[in-house]
């Protein structure tokens, strides 16, 4: 099977070109890039005035297979990447049961091989039941398909145990992703702890609480030699902490979300539970510097954390319904409006945050080689327009879930189709 994608700006930062030029897709793999690439009985997509990227990698998404269907499938998480453009999904191990087995890797690879139409990589978890007392089966979950260990919404508290963790990681060379939050501090909050809180009467949730166990994670990584990401970095202090680390030269990385580069803590309409999120939205002196990390080199990609979560759930009191929002859709779009068409960042730049650097977070190598257009790696395709403009309506969402602050927003840019293994598994309509 081959695919000849022509006449695009084709831009990989991988690799450093940002040209015109054809892709050639064969096999699954890329095969050419070049100019004028001639392909006898290649399928043709003219990319004329579209710009060409490696497919786009998000390594922080809930998929909620097993147990939470109701919420999101693999088949439906799979579906929203596609339509945000993204080819490659790493899901989180916050599921029923938790994805602390061997057995639990194998069902959601086998599951996403058989109904995904983008490639759906397993995060393990790191304690059983993610618990945070004992570990998990760390070894035999990576054997089985797991690209990374966390426990993500429920992070570990005991730091003798995170260090085992870190040991294990380190041995098996796959990174330890931390939701870092310190319960204690955090407890009961449902919100950023700001003026705005007090104002609404909605107990805060400290920026403190992430910064004290980023401190405390740094310094266990650098004891380990573990390769240790941060995960949806909020606060202007945990940036900070991540770039002095980065400064001695230890293996840690930090990821952005979307939305904590959009929003902050003013632009919360009151009680409204599609900006009750985990992190939550910061002050404006946080993003700031979020983005200013970004723009550094301190942060390292950007994800989604797509979270979502069913109607009932999210349509009770503020304070008893659950953290998280949806992001695979808008992603694409959040990101051009604050950091592209801002100035803040080239086009270029972002696609990096969405190819080469969470594939270099991950440590993909070998066959499994991804994030960049070059001969031998995964055949996987982006195809944006960095300008048009469209208005995002969950209601025509491929999500089962609506839990989002952007509904009814415009935005200008986005993506156009997504190309996985060397097939086109979705367009935008009208293109």
């Amino acid at each position: 099977m081959k695919l000849l994608i022509r006449n695009g700006r084709v831009i990989c930062p991988a690799s450093g070109l940002d040209a015109v030029a054809d892709v050639l897709l064969e096999d699954g793999r890329v095969s050419a890039v070049a100019p004028d690439l001639s392909a006898p009985g290649a399928d043709i997509f003219d990319a004329a005035g579209l710009v060409v990227a490696p497919g786009f990698i998000d390594i922080h998404v809930h998929l909620r297979e097993p147990g939470f269907t109701h919420a999101e499938t693999i088949a439906t998480g799979a579906r929203a990447a596609a339509a945000g453009g993204f080819t490659t999904v790493c899901c989180m191990p916050n599921t029923n049961p938790v994805n602390d087995s061997a057995t639990v890797t194998t069902y959601i690879v086998e599951k996403a091989r058989r109904e995904a139409i983008v490639n759906v990589c397993p995060i393990g978890a790191i304690t059983k039941g993610s618990a945070g007392e004992e570990l998990a089966s760390i070894g035999s979950m990576i054997a089985a398909g797991a690209v990374a260990i966390s426990d993500d919404g429920r992070p570990v508290m005991n730091a003798r145990v995170i260090r085992r963790a870190m040991e294990s990681a380190r041995a098996l060379d796959v990174p330890v992703i931390q939701h870092c939050e310190d319960l204690n501090l955090s407890a009961g909050g449902d919100m950023h702890e700001c003026v705005e809180s007090v104002r609404l009467g909605i107990r805060g949730i400290p920026a403190a609480s992430e910064d004290v166990m980023v401190a405390r994670d740094i310094l266990l990584a650098e004891l380990t030699g573990v390769r240790y990401h941060v995960a949806h970095i909020s606060t202007r202090h945990a940036v900070g902490m991540v770039a002095f680390a980065k400064q001695r030269g230890l293996p840690v990385t930090c990821e952005a979300t979307p939305h904590h580069i959009a929003l902050h803590t003013e632009h919360m309409k009151p009680y409204d539970s599609n900006y009750k999120m985990k992190p939550p939205l910061r002050c404006e002196h946080d993003v700031d510097a979020v983005i200013s990390g970004i723009a550094s080199g301190a942060v390292d990609c950007l994800a989604t954390d797509h979270a979502p979560h069913a109607g009932d759930d999210k349509m009770q009191e503020f304070e008893r319904c659950p953290f998280g929002i949806t992001g695979l859709e808008t992603a694409l779009g959040v990101s051009l409006e604050v950091l592209v068409h801002s100035g803040r960042i080239s086009l270029s730049k972002l696609i990096a945050l969405y190819t080469c650097e969470p594939a270099r977070v991950i440590g993909w190598k070998g066959e499994q080689a991804r994030g960049a257009l070059k001969p031998g790696y995964t055949g996987d395709v982006t195809i944006l327009h960095p300008e048009y403009p469209w208005t995002y309506d969950v209601k025509q969402t491929a999500s089962k879930s609506t839990n989002t602050p952007f509904n009814g927003r415009t935005f200008h840019g986005g993506p156009i189709a997504t190309v996985v293994g060397g097939q086109v598994v979705w367009k935008a309509p009208g293109f």
